[in-house]
């Protein structure tokens, strides 16, 4: 039975990775239809004007062209926190809510920027096309602009399970989602130096709301990097 939620991308999108990880704690039934970032079929384009992915379909509004589409990962959880309130993946409290804001976006902006675009993409996306990965431009970044961001969200937890209170949110899928992006490629940070951050990415992907995607990701990266790669 075709889903009423379809949801353009890529599994191996961090972007992606987070609205499937808010579906699945959700309990919302969606499709996945591959759409690359690498080269976007002409009928995305008007979908998603700035060639962001993922993008969702809700089916029940409409089932082709722009209408019925909202692009980028933070509108598309936003709809879904309205469309779907329990569980709620934003907290209720004002000022909680405005810092999970904050930490989904430090973890979409500069997480991302760093681990996708300084590590993931210099690798695989040179893998995909058959050359040799940009092993240098990822140990930089694993050795130099990774470590100050990941020391912000280790001294945030605190020990800490949640980044904001006693549950799940919107927090913890985003950087969670992040730190698989390079986790994938080089493992995990140095649980001596970032113990809090590295305990809570490991519950975050153990937790059932990443497991589809897990799966997934898990068959690719088997293929292109049976051995992950040596940063330090």
């Amino acid at each position: 039975m075709t889903a009423s939620l379809v949801l353009y991308g890529s599994s191996l999108s961090p972007f992606q990775r987070k609205v499937e990880a808010v579906l699945a704690l959700k309990g919302l039934d969606y499709d996945c239809e591959e759409v690359s970032i690498m080269v976007l079929p002409d009928w995305y384009k008007p979908i998603s004007p700035l060639g962001r992915i993922p993008s969702l379909r809700d089916r029940d509004i409409a089932e082709e062209g722009p209408a019925g589409t909202i692009t980028d990962s933070s509108a598309i959880c936003g709809y879904l926190e309205k469309k779907q309130p329990d569980p709620a993946v934003y907290p209720a409290d004002a000022f909680d809510h405005g810092q999970a804001l904050w930490l989904e976006e430090y973890a979409d902006t500069g997480l991302a920027m760093a681990g996708g675009l300084g590590l993931f993409r210099p690798i695989i996306f040179n893998l995909f096309q058959r050359k040799e990965p940009d092993v240098e431009t990822a140990r930089k970044t694993w050795n130099e602009k990774l470590p100050p961001l990941w020391d912000y969200l280790e001294q945030y937890l605190d020990g800490r399970s949640f980044f904001i209170g006693e549950n799940v949110t919107i927090a913890d899928i985003s950087v969670a989602s992040q730190i698989a992006q390079t986790e994938m490629l080089a493992g995990l940070p140095d649980k001596s130096r970032w113990p809090s951050l590295v305990a809570h990415f490991e519950a975050m992907k153990a937790h059932d709301c990443f497991q589809r995607n897990n799966a997934v990701c898990d068959k690719i990266m088997a293929k292109f990097v049976p051995e992950k790669y040596d940063l330090s």
